[in-house]
């Protein structure tokens, strides 16, 4: 995906299965998400919407333990529950 269009679901789904398998941060995918999330300009499908909305603050701590908010299992769930909504 370049800078000049929006991210598709595939996009989408594919940067939460990237950070899923540790091929991207965090933060990356915080700061990927955050920049589409913010753009008020654009239109999204409930499905995208929702989880490029899980991705923006991916990255925020639960405490300072070092841990986050939301863990791997929770992403695992959220993947496949994107996947679910895609058969829909």
């Amino acid at each position: 995906m370049d800078a000049g269009h929006q991210p598709t679901l595939d996009e989408v789904e594919n940067r939460l299965a990237s950070l899923i398998e540790g091929r991207l941060t965090r933060d990356e995918a915080d700061r990927w998400a955050s920049r589409w999330v913010a753009n008020d300009r654009l239109a999204w499908d409930d499905i995208s919407w929702w989880a490029l909305n899980l991705l923006c603050g991916i990255d925020l701590p639960a405490d300072e333990s070092g841990g986050y908010l939301h863990d791997d299992g929770q992403m695992r769930g959220w993947l496949a529950e994107l996947r679910k909504r895609r058969t829909v």
